[in-house]
């Protein structure tokens, strides 16, 4: 069983930065791919940023330039830095792991098997 747990939301001024954490419990957690998602309500679920086992990165062009992800050794965190924030970063954001990875990154909320609970963040 794998459980993902969101924290570190909270309301920022524009301009302002949040580390958001997601913690990983379960019986294995060699996941392939481990992603951030952001949804407003009403509005689609947007893909924000993917960590590979690897080590390897990539960030919707939404993001680019002003989140960074990152992961402890032991894959059991994974972090979404975000400076430079604006009124449109306003969302709940959720964390999501796959093991099951492909030789591209997993961007598609069907590529990702478990999801957190999510953490608001509010920019304003």
């Amino acid at each position: 069983h794998v459980q993902l747990v969101e924290s570190g939301g909270g309301s920022v001024q524009p301009g302002g930065s949040l580390r958001l954490s997601c913690t990983a419990s379960g019986v294995a957690l060699d996941f392939a791919d481990m992603g951030w998602y952001r949804q407003v309500p009403d509005f689609e679920c947007e893909w924000i940023s993917t960590i590979r086992a690897d080590g390897s990165t990539t960030y919707a062009d939404s993001v680019k330039g002003r989140f960074t992800i990152s992961q402890n050794n032991a894959k059991t965190t994974t972090w979404l830095q975000m400076n430079s924030l604006k009124p449109e970063d306003t969302a709940m954001y959720y964390c999501a792991a796959t093991y099951r990875g492909g030789p591209l990154p997993s961007i598609h909320r069907n590529d990702f098997r478990f999801w957190g609970q999510g953490t608001q963040v509010t920019v304003s």
